[in-house]
C-alpha cells in the first residue's frame, strides 16, 4: 500500500502498515524509558520512582523528626496512586535510598534489616522493616508547597503530583545514579556536598569560569567508602570536560605485624567477594606468598580481612600490586553525564554546562519561590486593608449585616471592597472584633509592607537574586555538609605478577615415557628407572630445571612444544600424557625435552648429523600446534639437547652408532633460531642407512663424559678428549674395541 492512498478503516480500525506501526511503537516506548525510567532530571536528580517515593513518604508524614511506619505502607502508597509498577522494584528502589553503603547521602531512614556490604539485596521484605526521611530530604522537598513546581495528574487523574522537586542543591552530583536506557545509559558518580556547594559559588561569582578553574573545588568523585581514587587529576579533569572517562578505585590497606589488613573496598564492593576471588587463586597454588586470610568484618568494622603472608619475606607492595591488578580491590568506574536538562532532552554535558543549567534551574525555583510568597503577602494586605475599614466602621458593619438580606453586596457597595474583602469581613470571628485588634492590624500591615518591599526589591535586582542563592547555598552546606570520605591518591598502574614470579622456585627433574607422559619431581637426585611407568611404557628421558622455569618438547616432526615446570603432575603417580596440553600433528610422536632459561642456549641435533645452537627463548611458545624448530630429513630422529655453559671454552661431543666420536669446540657450530643446521659429524654416504648419531653432549672445561654401553660406563676427562678433537664436519675417532656400541652420554 502506497503513502498516497487513503488508508481504510475497518470497524473502527485504522489500517497501517506493520513498519510504521513497529517505528512508532519502538519510539514511543525509547522515550517513554529514556524521559520517564532510567535518566534522571537535572533539577532534582532523581527518576521517577525515587521522586514518587520521596514525595509519598511526605505525603504520609514520614519527616525526618516523626515516627517511622512500615516500609509496605510507603510502598502501597506509591504504588496505588503515583506509580503503576512492581512491588519489589519500588521497594528496591527505597531501600536502594536508604543504604548508606550505596548513597553517599542517603534520602531515607531504614529501620531493621536493609542489606549489608556484603550482600546489598539481603534487605528484608517490607512487612518487616520500617522507614522514613532523613534531615537531607529536606533539600528536596522544604519548598514544595511554595509554587516552586508544577503539578501534573498521576496516573488515573484522581491525584496530582510534582513533576519535579525543588532541590535547593544539585542533588544528582551529590548522590549520583546509573541507569540503561534504549540506545543510551548514565553513569553520574557521588560527589562531596561541600565540593559542589563551592563550585556552584565559584560559577555564581563568575559566570565565565572555566571547567578547570571549577576542578579547584571539584577535586573528584567521593564515594560512600574509605577506598582511595587513584585516578590521576588531569584525568579527572579530562572526564569533567568532556562529561565522559572513567574513575579508578583501590581498596586500603594497613600492616599490623606481619598481617595485612584491608580496611577499605571500592564502591559496591563486597568483602565476600574479594575473599573467593583470593581464595580462588590461592587453590590454583597461583599465591604461594600467601598462608591463610581471614574475614573479620562486623559492625563495628564493616570491611576488615586479614591476609597472612607465609612469612616476613614477602615483598607487600608486590603482594598488594598482584592483587589489585588481579581482583576486585581495584575497580574502574564508568562515568558518563548523561542526563535530562531543562529542554527535556539527554544530552551528556561537561561540569560547567551541568553546574550553569542547575544554577538556572536553581533561580527560576527561588523567582516562582519569591513570586508565590509576594502573592500571598499582597492577597494578605488586601484582606487586611479591608479588615481595618471594617473595625473602624465596626457599628455601621453589625447593622448591615443585621438589617440587610444579602449583606455582601451591601458591604461592597457602602466602604468599596473587593469580594475577597467582604468574604474575609464575614467570615471574621467577633472576638478578632477586640480593642486591641486595630494595634495588630497595623502591625501587621507594616510587617508585610516591610517583607513586600524586600521581595520586589530581590527581584528586581540580579545582585540580590543572586546573593540570596548563594546564603541558602552556604547554609545547606553548613548543616549538611562534611569531610571528603574517599582520598585522592596518585598512584601507579597495579601489575600483576608473572606466574613464575608466583611460584617458589625449586629444584625439579622433569620425566617423560616412551609414549609421552609427562611428569615432575621434587629435587635432582631423583633416579627416573625407579619411578613406575604404565604397562608397555618406559623412561625416556629426564632433565634438570627449576619450578619457575619452562619446558620444551620437540616431536618427531622438529617442532617444539613449551609449558611451565611447575603446571606438570606430580612424580608420584604416572604423569598425564603430552596430547593431553599440545597438539602434535596425526601420527608425531614426543622424542626429547629440555628446561632452562630464556638466555640458555642448547646444541639441537637430528640423528643424521645435523644441528645448530640456539637460545632456549626459541624454544618457548604459547601455540598449543607448537612451533617448527629443527627441520628433519627423512628417517632421522631429535636428540636430547644438550645444554651449552660457554661458548667460548665448552666442547660439543656427538658419537654415532658404529663407535665414532667427534669433540670440537662449540663455537664452530653456528647459532640459529630455527633450520636444518649444519654438519655435526660426518657419516658416509654408503653407511648413512644404517649408521646414525647416538646422542650429542657439550662437556664444559673440568667435566667428564660418560660413555653407556649396556650396563657398563667408560669416563673421559676433557683432557683425554684432546684424543677426539678436529673440526666441526669430521668423521672422528673411533672407540676402543668394545666400547663401539653406545647407548648415550652424560656429563659428570
Amino acid at each position: 500500500m502506497t503513502d498516497d492512498l487513503p488508508r481504510p478503516a475497518f470497524h473502527g480500525f485504522e489500517q497501517i502498515p506493520l513498519r510504521e506501526y513497529a517505528e512508532r511503537a519502538y519510539l514511543d516506548y525509547s522515550m517513554y524509558v529514556v524521559l520517564d525510567r532510567a535518566l534522571p532530571f537535572i533539577g532534582d536528580g532523581l527518576k521517577p520512582v525515587q521522586r514518587r517515593i520521596i514525595f509519598a513518604m511526605s505525603e504520609l508524614g514520614l519527616a525526618a523528626g516523626a515516627k517511622p511506619k512500615k516500609s509496605a505502607r510507603t510502598v502501597g502508597d506509591v504504588i496505588g496512586k503515583y506509580h503503576p509498577h512492581g512491588d519489589s522494584a519500588c521497594y528496591e528502589a527505597l531501600v536502594l535510598m536508604a543504604q548508606p553503603f550505596s548513597y553517599r547521602y542517603p534520602l531515607i531512614d531504614g529501620q531493621g534489616n536493609f542489606g549489608s556490604t556484603d550482600d546489598p539485596k539481603s534487605f528484608a521484605a517490607m512487612r518487616y522493616t520500617e522507614s522514613k526521611l532523613t534531615p537531607i530530604a529536606e533539600v528536596l522537598l522544604g519548598e514544595l508547597a511554595q509554587g516552586t513546581v508544577d503539578w501534573d495528574p498521576n496516573f488515573d487523574g484522581t491525584l496530582e503530583e510534582p513533576t519535579w522537586l525543588p532541590a535547593r542543591l544539585p542533588h544528582l552530583l551529590l548522590n549520583g545514579t546509573t541507569g540503561i536506557a534504549v540506545g543510551m545509559a548514565t553513569d553520574v558518580p557521588p560527589h562531596n556536598l561541600n565540593e559542589v556547594v563551592s563550585a556552584c559559588i565559584r560559577l555564581l561569582d563568575d559566570p565565565d569560569a572555566s571547567v578547570r578553574d571549577l576542578c579547584e573545588h571539584v577535586l573528584g568523585p567521593d564515594y560512600p567508602t574509605t577506598a582511595e581514587i587513584i585516578t590521576p587529576a588531569a584525568d579527572l579533569r579530562t572526564i569533567y570536560e568532556t562529561g565522559n572517562g572513567g574513575v579508578r578505585a583501590r581498596a586500603t590497606f594497613v600492616r599490623e605485624g606481619q598481617n595485612i589488613v584491608i580496611t577499605a573496598l571500592p564502591y559496591q564492593v563486597s568483602p565476600s567477594k574479594v575473599i573467593e576471588q583470593i581464595a580462588q587463586q590461592m587453590r590454583a597454588k597461583k599465591l604461594p606468598w600467601l598462608e591463610d586470610l581471614r574475614d573479620e568484618s562486623d559492625h563495628a568494622n564493616p570491611v576488615r580481612v586479614v591476609l597472612i603472608p607465609r612469612s616476613n619475606r614477602v615483598d607487600v607492595e608486590q603482594l598488594m600490586g598482584h592483587l589489585f591488578a588481579t581482583t576486585d580491590l581495584e575497580k574502574s568506574y564508568r562515568v558518563n553525564l548523561n542526563i535530562i536538562g531543562l529542554d527535556g532532552r539527554p544530552q551528556v554535558k561537561n561540569l560547567k554546562t551541568f553546574l550553569s543549567e542547575w544554577l538556572v534551574f536553581r533561580t527560576d525555583t527561588v523567582t516562582r519561590r519569591l513570586k508565590h510568597r509576594l502573592d500571598k503577602v499582597e492577597r494578605r494586605l488586601h484582606l487586611l486593608e479591608g479588615l481595618l475599614v471594617a473595625f473602624l466602621n465596626l457599628d455601621e458593619v453589625i447593622r448591615i449585616i443585621r438589617s440587610e438580606d444579602e449583606p455582601k453586596p451591601a458591604l461592597i457597595a457602602r466602604f468599596d471592597l473587593s469580594e475577597d474583602q467582604a468574604d474575609y469581613i464575614l467570615d471574621t470571628k467577633l472576638k478578632q472584633l477586640a480593642r486591641l485588634e486595630e494595634m495588630k492590624i497595623r502591625g501587621e500591615q507594616d510587617e508585610l509592607d516591610s517583607e513586600r518591599d524586600r521581595l520586589i526589591s530581590t527581584l528586581g535586582s540580579k545582585a540580590k537574586l543572586k546573593k540570596l542563592i548563594k546564603d541558602e547555598l552556604l547554609a545547606d552546606a553548613k548543616k549538611f555538609g562534611d569531610a571528603r570520605r574517599s582520598p585522592l591518591v596518585a598512584r601507579g598502574a597495579a601489575q600483576a605478577l608473572d606466574e613464575t614470579e608466583l611460584v617458589p622456585s625449586e629444584p625439579v627433574t622433569i620425566v617423560m615415557s616412551e609414549k609421552g607422559w609427562v611428569r615432575a619431581a621434587k629435587g635432582h637426585d631423583i633416579d627416573a628407572t625407579t619411578l613406575s611407568y604404565r604397562d608397555g611404557d618406559s623412561l625416556l628421558a629426564t632433565v634438570k630445571g627449576r619450578s619457575t622455569q619452562q619446558v620444551a618438547f620437540l616431536d618427531s616432526n622438529g617442532r617444539s612444544y613449551s609449558t611451565l615446570a611447575h603446571t606438570l603432575p606430580s612424580a608420584r603417580g604416572n604423569g598425564e600424557p603430552l596430547t593431553g596440553r599440545f597438539s602434535p600433528a596425526p601420527g608425531g610422536t614426543f622424542q626429547a625435552l629440555a628446561s632452562g632459561g630464556n638466555d640458555d642456549r642448547f646444541v639441537i641435533a637430528s640423528s643424521h648429523g645435523y644441528g645448530f645452537v640456539t637460545r632456549f627463548e626459541n624454544l618457548t611458545g604459547r601455540n598449543k600446534a607448537g612451533k617448527a624448530m629443527l627441520s628433519l630429513t627423512p628417517g632421522s630422529k631429535v636428540l636430547q639437547p644438550a645444554m651449552v655453559a660457554g661458548v667460548d671454552t665448552d666442547r660439543i661431543v656427538a658419537v654415532t652408532s658404529a663407535g665414532h666420536l667427534l669433540a670440537f669446540p662449540v663455537a664452530e657450530l653456528p647459532e640459529l633460531d630455527k633450520g636444518k643446521g649444519n654438519k655435526i659429524i660426518e657419516i658416509p654416504k654408503a653407511k648413512r642407512g644404517t649408521e646414525r648419531v647416538v646422542a650429542v653432549a657439550v662437556v664444559p672445561p673440568g667435566s667428564k663424559l660418560a660413555l653407556k654401553s649396556g650396563t657398563r660406563t667408560m669416563t673421559l676427562s676433557f683432557k683425554e678428549l684432546d684424543g677426539y678433537l678436529g673440526s666441526r664436519g669430521q668423521r672422528g675417532g673411533l672407540l676402543p674395541r668394545g666400547w663401539q656400541k653406545v647407548d648415550g652420554l652424560s656429563v659428570e
